[in-house]
């Protein structure tokens, strides 16, 4: 399964989250590092869905460019 996960970069480094698991994110000094710890965070988060009998949430999220 594919989640869209929104990375954006701060004065600090990189923050992600992801839109379809609300509470889901993480920051990084680096993309290489946040994109690790935003995998990470997902594993868990459905990990613990799973434990606790709920259904794992499809992907429902999209993006599009503009253009302008």
């Amino acid at each position: 399964m594919k989640y869209m996960v929104e990375v954006v970069e701060t004065n600090t480094g990189y923050s992600a989250h992801v839109p379809d698991l609300p509470g889901v994110f993480t920051v990084g000094d680096s993309l290489e590092e946040v994109e690790t710890f935003i995998q990470e965070a997902i594993q868990l988060h459905l990990q613990g869905l799973e434990e606790d009998g709920i259904s794992v949430p499809n992907p429902k999220t999209n993006v599009i460019w503009v253009e302008i």
